[in-house]
């Protein structure tokens, strides 16, 4: 009687804890920096088979493979949305979710479902071992967190001007090669240290902009039909001169899900999201190129 009302109660809260994580309406999410805006994810409720996985250990050997088959399913179908874009999937962002989660393993695999739950159990989700809406917003927040705080525009005296040698473009005028000087110092090390780890290919991880004074950040977004939350900041971190785009293949700063699919798999990009923050450098996790000195 006795294992019969415990195992009752157990399923009760399971579900409970499940239905509560997963309102596509009733999420909280803390707002990011200013470059993005996360809205409520657009997530299917789990089949019942899957969120009894809720309650479970992160050890269960059956709940953690269906995690792994669910990870499959969504990291392609996963509907949520940045900066008022709606997105698909999660697959874009692989590389800094396994960094994230400290895992080299498939992210179709067991192993990956387990560094998973250790991280969502760590950060105060359900630890399911399923990278679903709730999962993915509070990895964005992470991210969002740990970029520049401080957005004040450089002072001249705080600025370099960069060799042309050292630009993607090497046509760009002088006042268009400016960099803040304790971040081009950081740049010239990391370039250094993926030089010695032969990871450099062609124009890979030459600068394509660093400091963008205000009026031409302006200039760009009257330009731009599309600019918006998502797109050509108001107050870009550009401005200090301590946020830089790398060139790591493809169209350089494209953001179509094509372009930045060939971008993640470049060994330029997967070098900068497992080294560059020994170097002070954070990424944008929207913008595979997109790098701020953090220091």
């Amino acid at each position: 009687m006795i294992v019969s009302l415990l195992v009752s109660l157990l399923c009760v809260v399971a579900v409970a804890l499940a239905g509560g994580r997963l309102s596509p309406n009733g999420e909280n999410h803390a707002t990011p920096g200013p470059r993005a805006n996360l809205t409520a994810a657009v997530v299917e409720p789990l089949p019942a088979s899957v969120s009894g996985a809720v309650n479970t250990t992160i050890n269960d050997g059956s709940a953690l493979a269906q995690a792994a088959r669910e990870n499959a399913v969504r990291q392609n179908d996963l509907a949520w949305t940045f900066g008022k874009k709606e997105q698909r999937g999660w697959y874009l962002y692989v590389p800094l979710i396994s960094r994230l989660i400290e895992t080299e393993a498939d992210i179709n695999s067991v192993e990956f479902a387990t560094a998973l739950a250790r991280w969502q159990r760590t950060n105060g989700l359900a630890p399911s071992g399923i990278l679903n809406g709730d999962t993915l917003y509070r990895m964005m927040e992470t991210w969002q967190a740990r970029r520049l705080k401080d957005r004040t525009p450089a002072r001249p005296d705080q600025l370099v001007t960069v060799p042309t040698s050292e630009f993607y473009d090497s046509s760009r005028p002088d006042n268009l090669r400016q960099i803040e000087r304790a971040t081009y110092a950081a740049y010239k090390r990391m370039l250094a240290a993926a030089a010695a780890d032969r990871v450099i290919e062609g124009h890979h991880l030459k600068i394509i902009s660093a400091h963008r004074s205000r009026e031409y950040q302006d200039n760009l977004r009257r330009k731009e039909p599309q600019a918006g939350s998502a797109g050509l900041a108001i107050n870009s971190p550009h401005f200090t001169g301590r946020a830089i785009d790398l060139y790591v293949g493809g169209e350089p700063v494209e953001t179509k899900d094509a372009n930045r699919a060939l971008q993640i798999r470049t060994r330029a990009y997967r070098w900068l999201v497992r080294h560059a923050e020994r170097f002070g450098f954070r990424p944008y996790p929207y913008e595979p190129w997109h790098w701020e000195y953090v220091g």
